[in-house]
């Protein structure tokens, strides 16, 4: 769990650009910032995950697939309904994408924990 956490704080904002944060919640051009935001993640994941537990390096596809999804939903509600700083929704939204992204690494650890990793 420590090592997913620290793979989220690398990648969700050491590693992440402007560029990334705020094009992956426009309403259109969302894509490929969105795209090469979580493929930090997949990259960096991965890496991790390679030098620790290799057997489960599958894990990091897994993540990918999970955070581009909660991303996405973050950026369709942060963009459909003009969530920005100012917007009373900012924070829950922040929050909620927050906890998700962690509660993946909890379910993550999990698993490799009752595979024997």
């Amino acid at each position: 769990m420590l090592v997913l956490t620290f793979k989220h704080i690398i990648a969700d904002f050491v590693l992440q650009t402007s560029w990334m944060a705020l094009g992956k919640d426009q309403k259109t051009g969302w894509a490929l910032p969105l795209l090469a935001h979580c493929l930090v993640h997949l990259a960096v994941g991965l890496v991790l995950i390679l030098f620790l537990a290799p057997r489960f390096w599958f894990l990091a596809f897994v993540d990918f697939a999970i955070h581009i999804t909660v991303d996405r939903a973050k950026g369709f509600c942060a963009s459909t309904f003009d969530v920005n700083l100012e917007h009373p929704w900012f924070w829950t939204l922040i929050g909620v994408d927050q906890a998700l992204h962690h509660l993946t690494g909890f379910g993550l650890s999990i698993f490799i924990a009752a595979n024997g990793g």
